[in-house]
């Protein structure tokens, strides 16, 4: 079974770039473009809009881009069982996590498995955590690892790694502004404090919850993307930022910042492993998910 242009359609439809498209396949864009025109004339659609400028998907794409993903899954899904036979798994799996996941404690995890799977091939996507769940969901990634949300998505499954406190943090080279915020909070300390938080995800809804219940809306300095980002505007002391200490025990900046003792605490999240329930007997997936005991 030829799965090339289905793949190749897939990596065009994720850089909406020929060129980059075609190197990430191999090709030229040249032959991209013939086998995306091939695609079209066998459906009878267009599934690119393309000009001189940008391409982007037609709605027949999107539809298309969809079945691309659910029928090459089940195809690495057959294919691995039956090479499970001869217990020989190989084959690709995609993966997405924080930078900080990536060198922390994921680093030991696939030692293990490079280790046990020599065969299988990971392709790691790094990006903020906060996007792990829908990139599971949206059958973008095989696994992805982030923290469990209060209410799980239907359909999605999570396997524990780690429990991390989540943290109030500010430049240590602030003495006054830590001495004021330390303690029982008080709503006219914290009224007018310049704060760096996440766009979304569940910290930036710990932290909203946690300033609501003290009656203070917070004054946003900044909303950026990834805890790595928070930890690197607080260190040059542009605010308070809420960061998860799994973060602060890896950062090269841990120096530089100092753990607000901020009561009551927000409460800690869940680090763990994200997959689709109906792809957890995939012999690649369940693999991967069997390496945490």
């Amino acid at each position: 079974m030829d799965t090339r242009p289905l793949r190749l359609f897939l990596a065009l439809a994720d850089t909406l770039h020929f060129g980059r498209a075609g190197e990430r396949c191999h090709m030229s864009p040249s032959a991209v473009s013939r086998t995306i025109k091939q695609l079209e004339s066998e459906l009878g659609v267009a599934l690119l809009l393309r000009d001189n400028r940008s391409v982007s998907l037609t709605r027949e794409g999107v539809r298309f881009q969809q079945y691309a993903r659910e029928t090459l899954a089940q195809w690495d899904s057959l294919r691995h069982s039956m090479l499970e036979s001869s217990r020989v798994l190989q084959g690709e799996l995609s993966m997405y996590c924080s930078v900080t996941a990536s060198y922390s404690f994921l680093h030991e995890i696939l030692s293990a498995f490079r280790s046990d799977f020599p065969r299988i091939e990971i392709k790691l996507h790094t990006g903020d955590p906060a996007h792990a769940v829908t990139r599971v969901m949206r059958g973008e990634e095989d696994i992805s690892i982030g923290a469990r949300p209060d209410t799980l998505p239907r359909g999605v499954a999570f396997r524990p790694i780690l429990r991390s406190p989540l943290l109030f943090i500010a430049a240590a080279d602030q003495p006054k502004l830590l001495q004021s915020l330390n303690g029982a909070p008080r709503p006219e300390a914290w009224q007018d404090v310049p704060m760096i938080l996440s766009e979304e995800g569940l910290a930036r809804q710990r932290t909203d919850q946690w300033f609501k219940a003290l009656g203070v809306r917070p004054r946003i300095y900044a909303q950026v993307s990834g805890n790595e980002a928070i930890v690197s505007m607080v260190s040059l002391g542009f605010g308070v930022g809420v960061a998860p200490r799994v973060v602060l025990d890896n950062s090269p900046l841990a120096a530089r910042i100092r753990i607000l003792d901020v009561r009551p605490p927000l409460e800690p999240y869940e680090v763990g492993l994200f997959a689709l329930e109906k792809r957890l007997d995939d012999p690649l997936i369940e693999a991967f998910w069997s390496q945490l005991h």
